[in-house]
């Protein structure tokens, strides 16, 4: 049965707010992130967080009516999607955050929308305008701003390096093929399916990927740590939660949902709501005072999100 245009229109406005909340609640995620690595080793870090995450997935699975019969072909897809959007993206990330600092691993992510927006027009199809790409630039120049506003690192604390910028703009697009490749998933499936299976299946390959070492040591004589447990202090679980929970299952949850009622070139641009919230929490996190360039970068980000949401009168693009 045919939506009627007012029906349409709404899931699309509903479609932009998922957008903009997951791209809310992604900015924390460097935060938290930062707070788990004073105390533990990338690979744990990451770990728990997806151990927490899969807590968040499994309601959907366990007492939804969220299951689905994959083809062949589908569970290769997402099996490719989920080994890229969970181990590989996220251990590459957070390699590079332990390698440079908050703000400038957010400045990074702020690639993502323009990334976004020409892998969508190039691999399906969908056409944007000169005002479009002036918005998604803009977006970008803005989180840039913001980043670059925060001044300099104090003394004794990280500093930036080519190597951590570079594993972060790796992660970009792994996480640009993760993108793409649930929203080809999601032409047959629903939104919470595809985020479900594709979460608990990725943990999966990261606890293999963590874990086994550790496992086989006895036999390899290779030393490996096991995973921190008894020391690690409530600030850490309470990090490790949060960016479990509501950066990753709620988020991706959140963004699969908005992605599948609004064209992706356009939810784009609600991912630099990530390196600009991220970058202000990176601020207060190293004693960086927030500049004017900071406030310019605020305005272009919200005025791009804005332009593109209102002039977004044509029916969502579904990637073919």
């Amino acid at each position: 049965m045919a939506e009627s245009p007012q029906t349409s229109r709404r899931l699309q406005w509903l479609g932009y707010g998922a957008c903009a909340l997951a791209g809310s609640l992604w900015g924390t995620g460097f935060y938290w992130g930062r707070l788990a690595l004073d105390e533990m080793s990338v690979e744990h870090m990451v770990l728990y967080r997806f151990a927490f995450a899969c807590l968040g997935m499994a309601p959907l699975l366990l007492f939804g009516r969220h299951r689905a019969r994959l083809t062949r072909g589908e569970s290769v897809t997402l099996l490719i999607s989920a080994a890229l959007g969970v181990p590989v993206q996220f251990l590459l990330q957070f390699h590079g955050l332990a390698l440079t600092t908050v703000s400038h691993a957010s400045l990074m992510v702020g690639a993502m929308p323009v990334l976004l927006a020409a892998a969508a027009a190039i691999f399906a199809g969908e056409r944007l305008d000169a005002v479009a790409w002036l918005a998604l630039f803009a977006s970008t120049l803005g989180a840039a701003l913001v980043v670059m506003g925060g001044g300099r690192t104090p003394a004794g604390r990280d500093q930036p390096s080519l190597t951590g910028d570079l594993l972060v703009v790796a992660s970009l697009f792994t996480a640009l093929a993760w993108i793409l490749l649930n929203r080809k998933l999601m032409e047959t499936h629903s939104p919470p399916v595809v985020t479900a299976y594709t979460i608990l299946s990725g943990s999966l390959m990261l606890a293999i990927c963590v874990l086994g070492p550790w496992l086989i040591s006895p036999w390899t004589h290779r030393r490996a740590s096991p995973p921190p447990f008894a020391h690690v202090s409530a600030l850490a679980w309470t990090a490790l939660a949060m960016s479990g929970l509501f950066c990753t299952a709620l988020t991706t949850f959140l963004w699969n949902w908005g992605i599948h009622h609004v064209p992706a070139s356009r939810a784009g641009v609600f991912l630099n709501i990530e390196p600009a919230l991220g970058s202000i929490l990176g601020v207060e996190l190293l004693g960086e005072r927030l500049g004017p360039f900071a406030w310019i970068g605020g305005v272009l980000i919200l005025g791009a999100a804005v332009t593109l949401t209102v002039r977004g009168q044509e029916p969502a693009v579904i990637l073919e």
